[in-house]
C-alpha cells in the first residue's frame, strides 16, 4: 500500500455535486492499494497513521498524533499512487491492484483505522471526485508498507 498523508485544515470530497466526505483537522489520506496487499499492510499502515507525530504540540514541536489531538481522516482510493512513468509519456497503472482485489481492501483499511479511534470519512471508489483541501503546515509525507 501506498499512502500521500497531508495534514490539513479541513478537507473534502464531492462526487456529482454531493459531498461524500469530509474531516476539519486531521489528515487527507490518498491511498493506493497494489496487488499483494492484504491484512498485514492494512494494520501496518492504521496504526501508523493514527499515531503518527504530525501534530504540534503546546511548545510548537511535532510531537502529537492524530488520536492525542482528536482529530479525523478523509480516505480518498487513488490507484494511480501505482503508476508508472519510467516509460514514455503516459503512465501504466498495471502496478495497481485490479479493483476487484483494491475495493475491499480500501474498505478494510477504512475500518482499521477507525478501530484505532480514528473518525473516517471516505472518498467513493471508483468515482471521479473532488477533492478540496486546506494543507496545514504544508506538511505532505509519503508512507509505503513494509
Amino acid at each position: 500500500m501506498r499512502a500521500v498523508l497531508q495534514r490539513v485544515s479541513r478537507a473534502s470530497v464531492t462526487v456529482d455535486g454531493r459531498v461524500t466526505g469530509e474531516v476539519g483537522r486531521g489528515v487527507l489520506v490518498l491511498l493506493g492499494v497494489g496487488p499483494d496487499d492484504g491484512a498485514a499492510q492494512i494494520q501496518w499502515l492504521a496504526r501508523k497513521i493514527a499515531g503518527l507525530r504530525i501534530f504540534e504540540d503546546a511548545a510548537g514541536k511535532m510531537n502529537l498524533g492524530l488520536t492525542d489531538i482528536g482529530g479525523g481522516a478523509l480516505v480518498v482510493s487513488q490507484f494511480t499512487l501505482f503508476g508508472d512513468t519510467r516509460k514514455g509519456r503516459r503512465p501504466s497503472f498495471t502496478g495497481a491492484a485490479h479493483p476487484s482485489l483494491a475495493e475491499p481492501l480500501y474498505e478494510q483499511f477504512c475500518e482499521a483505522l477507525a478501530g484505532e479511534g480514528v473518525p473516517v470519512g471516505r472518498g467513493v471508489f471508483g468515482a471521479h471526485m473532488d477533492v478540496e483541501l486546506v494543507n496545514d503546515g504544508p506538511v505532505t509525507l509519503i508512507l509505503e508498507t513494509p
